[in-house]
């Protein structure tokens, strides 16, 4: 039985060896190759006048060298040209080598923070921006046609294949040098702990970081395609070892990234692990206050008021999206933005790829320590006092299958209350967000894939938080 390929919010993911196969690579990469020929054909698309060439690329997961190989055969076979990185490699580095280069895109074999069983299959468009769903559709309706006519690959003899390969790390190198104030890094003489997940930041961030002449002790940098027997996210979890160490006072900050170096995970020097949330809020504050910089701000809509208080409080345009950085990328494509992210860890900034970096999200929190010369947690203790508390959680709420239409029917229809609290505005630009009263709200998204409803909360103390959680679990029972 053929396996239904679907491209979610960051490319094709599937299980190792039950989904996720070589033949089913093939058939994923020749869908991409049909899209690009038929765009080519157009003579109004971008596309038509640059050179047939794509960047592939790898994460650290297992069999993520061969995959990527079979993706270039596949490329290759197809007319196109394929530029292989020559060593596993970052997400947002692939984004920027794509835009260096003026390339059609890139296809980067990667499940992000996804367990070590799993693998993935993205591909970015010319921007270096995730392929948007109109592409995505395309893409996949192609696929459909060749599972339909009984498509297979016979590749080369196994080992035989080459193509060109690149390195992507000195182009990358030059535009974080141009993006981050490695002067006032060197004269802060930092200790960092750096956390690299078993992932595709070793030789990235650590190596930055030392560049700026920061003392840096890395936890995990060796490859390990079990990732220690953990998610490779740079999470509360994730970041344990960091926050431990920075509490017995051998570092000022700790800095993470997941397994792609997409998400970020930033422990303060108390050891408080921050939330992407808080980084989001603080990066406005320091992009604007302390460089200077103008444009606006784009969030998602289940991520903190808390930025657009900052916002406000600085005088900067707020936008709010649906979930998904390809929605904050094409924003940033549009008109100037200063710094735009999401609570799930994905973050970038005014003149870089419209994509997550969580390289540069690191490296900008060393650089607000070092400018103003105090730690992240009292420049927030300082928001509280301007803004007031921002509790945020997000939970997830397991319904019966049977029940799940009922539920959106009942939020659709609207509520006058959750819990005690009456619902001022409702917001569906993606799922169901219910603003409160004292800047408080609730939202609701059904998973595509479970049964379940993703809760995402924000109150002004930790006890109305808890209350809130109890009133939205009640509220999902029927």
């Amino acid at each position: 039985m053929s396996t239904t390929i679907k491209f979610g919010t960051s490319g094709w993911r599937g299980l190792i060896a039950r989904d996720f196969t070589f033949d089913n690579v093939y058939l994923a990469t020749q869908g991409i190759a049909d899209y690009l020929a038929a765009e080519r054909q157009q003579p109004a698309s971008p596309l038509a006048s640059r050179k047939p060439q794509l960047v592939v690329g790898h994460d650290t997961r297992f069999l993520g060298r061969d995959f990527s190989l079979a993706v270039a055969e596949v490329l290759a076979a197809n007319g196109f040209t394929p530029l292989l990185c020559n060593r596993d490699t970052p997400t947002p580095v692939i984004a920027h080598t794509i835009r260096r280069r003026k390339l059609l895109g890139g296809i980067n074999l990667t499940a992000s923070h996804n367990p070590a069983e799993y693998q993935g299959l993205k591909f970015s468009n010319y921007k270096g921006a995730p392929a948007p769903p109109e592409t995505t559709r395309q893409i996949e309706e192609a696929i459909a046609r060749r599972q339909k006519d009984g498509w297979s690959f016979k590749p080369a003899p196994l080992g035989t294949f080459q193509c060109k390969t690149l390195d992507p790390k000195p182009d990358y190198f030059e535009q974080i040098h141009r993006l981050i104030d490695f002067k006032a890094l060197r004269k802060a003489k930092l200790k960092v702990a750096v956390e690299l997940r078993y992932g595709t930041g070793h030789g990235y961030l650590d190596t930055l970081l030392q560049e700026a002449g920061a003392e840096v002790t890395v936890f995990h940098d060796e490859l390990n395609p079990l990732f220690g027997g953990h998610h490779p996210e740079a999470d509360a979890a994730g970041m344990a070892e960091v926050s431990a160490f920075i509490r017995r006072g051998k570092a000022q900050l700790g800095l993470g990234l997941d397994g792609d170096a997409d998400r970020f995970g930033i422990v303060d020097k108390s050891g408080q692990w921050l939330t992407p949330n808080q980084v989001l809020a603080l990066a406005l504050y320091h992009l604007k206050k302390n460089r200077g910089w103008e444009g606006a701000v784009v969030r998602t809509v289940p991520t903190s008021h808390q930025v657009d208080a900052v916002a406000q409080w600085l005088g900067v345009k707020l936008h709010e999206t649906p979930v998904g950085f390809k929605y904050i990328g094409a924003l940033m494509e549009s008109e100037p933005i200063i710094v735009g992210g999401e609570e799930s860890g994905g973050l970038s900034v005014q003149g870089h790829v419209p994509e997550k970096d969580g390289i540069l999200a690191c490296l900008l929190m060393a650089e607000l320590v070092a400018v103003e010369g105090r730690s992240l947690g009292q420049i927030l203790k300082m928001f509280d006092r301007q803004f007031g508390e921002f509790h945020t959680t997000r939970i997830n709420i397991r319904v019966q299958p049977e029940a799940r239409e009922a539920l959106l029917q009942k939020l659709g229809s609207g509520l006058e209350k959750i819990g005690a609290s009456r619902v001022q505005k409702v917001i569906t630009l993606d799922g169901y967000k219910f603003l409160l009263p004292d800047g408080e709200w609730v939202a609701f998204r059904p998973s595509g894939t479970e049964p379940l409803f993703r809760c995402y909360i924000e109150a002004r103390s930790a006890a109305r938080q808890k209350r809130l959680e109890s009133a939205c679990r009640a509220l999902l029972k029927l």
